[in-house]
C-alpha cells in the first residue's frame, strides 16, 4: 500500500509576508515527506484566504525540483471550473520538471468559491464536469483533438503541447461518496480517491464495491484496478497527545465551516468519536495509527494508496513536520509489510 500525505496549504496568516512564510514551510514539509519515504504528496486546490492553494501545479513544480523520488499530486484540482486544456498544459510541464512524478487527480471540490470566480453557474455543476472530464480524457490520448461542447471553446484539430513524460499522464478521479461518480470513473477505468473524512470509515465499503464491480462488468483489467482513500489525521507521540493538540484545530476549522454551512459545532466527544478504531480520523500515536490504517484497508476490501491531511492553520510547522517524520518513518512500513500480498501457493 501506498501511503502519502495531502495539504491544503492552510495558513492563519493570510497575505504577504505570512504567505511567503507559508509556501516555504510547505516546501520543506514535501521535501521531508520525499526524504522519509513516502510515496506521494498531495496539494488540493482552494481560493479562500485562509489556504495558499490555488495553483496547486506552481507548488508542486517548486517541490518538484527539491526532491527525488516522491509522486506530486493535486488533490483535488477543480477541473469543472478550470480550462482542461490549461490544466493538462501544467501537469504535463509539471510532468518534465519532475522526470515522470506527476498525477491528476481531479474533482469537483468541497467548496464552491472557483465557480462564481471564474463566471461560471453552479447550475451548470453536472454537465461542467461530465464534458470536462471527457475533453481532459481526450486530451492526453491524442496531441491533436477535434472536440465540441457547451461550456467551452471547439477545438479543430489544434496541437496541445508540451506532452508528458509519463504516457498517460495520471488521471484520478476523487469522490466525495456520490455513487453517480464512483460509477463514471469505473466505466472510464480511472483510478478512485474516496474522501473519509467523517462517520464510520467501513460504512463506505459498499461505494467501493460498487466502484469495483463495475469497473470488473466494463471490462477492465483487475490488476490495474486502484482505490485509494484519504483521511484527515494528525501524530504525535502519544494518541492523547494527538487528540490533544489536535482538537482545537479540528474545532477552529471544522467550527468555522459549520458556521458557512449551518452545521452544530464540533464536540469534543463527537472528535474523540472520530478519532477511535471505526471513526474516521486518524488522530494518534504511530502504532494506533499503523493498527487503524490496516484496519481500514481490511474493512474497505483492501486500498491501494491512503494519504493523510496533516494540515491545518492552528498547528505549527514543527507539528506537521514531526507528523510527517512518524508516518514515514514509524507508521508506513509497518502498513506496507502487513498490507502487502501473501504468496499463495
Amino acid at each position: 500500500m501506498q501511503i502519502g500525505v495531502d495539504s491544503f496549504v492552510a495558513t492563519s496568516r493570510p497575505g504577504p509576508p505570512g504567505d511567503v512564510a507559508r509556501v516555504q514551510e510547505l516546501l520543506e514539509e514535501i521535501v521531508l515527506a520525499d526524504e522519509v519515504g513516502l510515496d506521494v504528496f498531495g496539494i488540493g486546490e482552494h481560493h479562500r484566504a485562509d489556504y495558499v492553494s490555488s495553483a496547486p501545479a506552481v507548488l508542486l513544480a517548486a517541490a518538484a525540483t527539491r526532491t527525488k523520488r516522491i509522486r506530486l499530486a493535486s488533490a483535488v484540482t477543480v477541473l469543472s471550473s478550470d480550462d482542461p486544456v490549461r490544466v493538462f498544459q501544467q501537469f504535463a510541464t509539471l510532468d518534465l520538471v519532475s522526470q515522470g512524478r506527476a498525477e491528476l487527480l481531479v474533482g469537483r471540490g468541497s467548496f464552491i468559491e472557483s465557480y462564481p470566480l471564474f463566471g461560471l453557474d453552479l447550475a451548470d455543476y453536472d454537465t461542467l464536469a461530465a464534458e470536462k472530464l471527457e475533453l481532459l480524457l481526450r486530451l492526453r490520448e491524442a496531441t491533436n483533438v477535434t472536440w465540441s461542447g457547451r461550456h467551452r471553446a471547439a477545438l479543430s484539430g489544434q496541437g496541445v503541447y508540451p506532452r508528458p513524460l509519463q504516457n498517460p499522464l495520471p488521471v484520478l478521479i476523487g469522490v466525495g461518496g456520490t455513487p453517480e461518480s464512483v460509477v463514471r470513473a469505473a466505466r472510464l477505468g480511472l483510478p478512485l480517491v474516496l474522501a473519509i473524512i467523517g462517520g464510520q470509515s467501513r460504512s463506505f465499503r459498499p461505494l467501493l464495491d460498487l466502484y469495483r464491480e463495475t469497473w470488473h462488468a466494463s471490462g477492465h483489467a483487475a490488476d490495474r484496478l486502484f482505490v485509494g482513500v484519504h483521511n484527515i489525521g494528525f501524530l504525535a507521540a502519544t494518541d492523547a497527545e494527538a487528540r490533544d493538540t489536535f482538537w482545537p484545530a479540528y474545532r477552529h476549522t471544522f467550527g468555522k465551516i459549520g458556521r458557512e454551512r449551518g452545521w452544530a459545532p464540533p464536540t469534543r466527544p463527537q472528535f474523540d468519536a472520530q478519532c477511535s478504531p471505526h471513526g474516521a480520523l486518524l488522530v494518534s500515536g504511530p502504532e494506533a495509527a499503523a493498527e487503524k490504517i490496516l484496519q481500514e484497508h481490511a474493512a474497505l476490501g483492501g486500498i491501494s494508496r491512503l494519504t493523510v491531511l496533516l494540515d491545518n492553520s492552528q498547528l505549527t510547522h514543527a507539528q506537521i513536520m514531526r507528523a510527517i517524520e512518524l508516518l514515514g518513518t514509524q507508521v508506513a512500513p509497518r502498513v506496507r509489510r502487513e498490507a502487502a500480498p501473501r504468496p499463495t501457493g
